[in-house]
């Protein structure tokens, strides 16, 4: 089950979600959070859904259908975490993947310090892994001065796993690193493909929360998620004036032609 926000672009939020979860071979069931104005230059505005809405449609869902894993995006509201608080309450044993939005790739800020501190209050003491940029590692960690101390930081706020990705910081290559138990666990370089990209981390948190609905181990789920996500960048289109979007359904081609 994914609770995130509508992006109208099809970049980034729901549209993400699901089709990083499908092409892993899970069956997403979306909760939308908040509505956005957006397109692939930055985001214009979003709006909340109510919280009851949030908690009517999830409710329906999980009382029909046995869900595997949780994953969270955009969250724009304190109300909304709450909301998602008392949800996860009930599901104790189910992994939670927690995305923490909160800047665009533009740069418009998504989540006010109030929500991201109420997600490490109520969210992050139950998150398996949590996958911020050094954007958001910076936001929710603003006294840490390396990736590292950022990692350590969140850690001491419940988290197991901690996957901080580079393409933020400089250099040839992006390196991505899992910090699990006080520790640096493991640290993937990838070739930095030129471009930016709208719903990377989207993609990214997904695919993990896929793998882990599967039974991989977090390491592994982490490991597989990131050479998808790459791949997804790689054949990632150009379609509007701004970001590119990734091409998440690239590995379809080829069954395609066969019909």
């Amino acid at each position: 089950m994914v609770f995130a926000g509508l992006d109208p672009t099809g970049g980034a939020g729901l549209q993400a979600d699901i089709e990083a979860i499908a092409s892993m071979g899970c069956h997403a069931l979306p909760v939308i959070t908040a509505i956005t104005c957006q397109d692939t230059h930055d985001v214009g505005s979003v709006r909340p859904v109510d919280p009851l809405e949030v908690v009517s449609q999830a409710r329906a869902v999980l009382d029909d259908i046995p869900v595997s894993a949780f994953k969270i995006g955009l969250v724009s509201s304190v109300e909304t975490v709450q909301t998602i608080h008392s949800i996860l309450a009930d599901y104790p044993d189910v992994p939670l993947v927690v995305d923490p939005v909160c800047v665009a790739g533009g740069g418009a800020r998504l989540a006010d310090e109030e929500v991201l501190d109420a997600m490490v209050s109520l969210l992050f003491p139950e998150t398996l892994i949590v996958t911020p940029n050094t954007v958001e590692g910076r936001a929710l960690a603003p006294e840490a001065d390396s990736p590292s101390a950022i990692a350590q930081q969140i850690m001491s706020y419940g988290c197991r796993y901690v996957l901080i990705t580079g393409t933020h910081e400089p250099g040839e290559r992006v390196v991505n690193r899992l910090y699990s138990d006080t520790r640096l666990v493991e640290s993937l370089s990838w070739e930095r493909l030129e471009g930016s990209y709208h719903g990377s981390g989207c993609t990214l948190a997904s695919a993990i929360a896929a793998r882990i609905a599967h039974g991989f181990e977090p390491v592994a789920a982490i490991s597989q998620a990131q050479q998808y996500t790459w791949h997804s960048l790689k054949h990632a289109k150009h379609l509007g004036g701004g970001q590119y979007l990734p091409d998440r359904l690239y590995w379809a081609r080829d069954v395609q032609s066969r019909f």
